[in-house]
């Protein structure tokens, strides 16, 4: 299983950092051909799904996530159930000063793929999931207000 960590600081405070990185469609906007979306639950509750949809062309797979722990505003675990990528990730975020210390732990397993490339995995892993958190961690507020219906 490839593993790695991300650790950032950030002068935000723990709350919006929090909401940030729990704003969980914007995962996608730094990920190439991926689409995320909460498919069940609000995205903020033990028990509800994220789901990351990549595609290119007639090539596609989904990467559902389910919230199997969650202690806001500092820490969630996640865990990856489909077919293809399996394994989890844990987000924690802590005050630091004034700002918030945010760390992004994954275990990534792809079906099919020997453990020999676990070491290429984690070093993908690191770029395309660094760029998402510097990309949330840098984007204007998330209003976290329940949408009504």
């Amino acid at each position: 299983m490839a593993r790695f960590v991300l650790t950032r600081r950030t002068p935000l405070p723990p709350a919006d950092c929090w909401a940030r990185l729990t704003a969980w469609p914007r995962h996608g906007d730094r990920v190439p051909f991926t689409r995320v979306t909460v498919v069940r639950g609000t995205g903020r509750q033990q028990g509800d799904v994220i789901l990351a949809r990549t595609a290119l062309g007639p090539l596609r797979f989904d990467d559902p996530m389910e919230l199997i722990e969650l202690a806001a505003p500092t820490r969630c675990r996640l865990a990856k159930r489909g077919r293809v990528v399996r394994g989890g990730a844990e987000l924690t975020v802590r005050p630091v000063g004034a700002g918030s210390a945010v760390v992004w732990a994954e275990e990534l397993r792809i079906t099919g793929l020997p453990r020999l490339f676990d070491p290429l995995l984690a070093s993908a892993g690191r770029l395309v999931f660094g760029r998402v958190l510097d990309h949330l961690l840098l984007l204007p507020p998330v209003d976290v207000t329940p949408a009504a219906h």
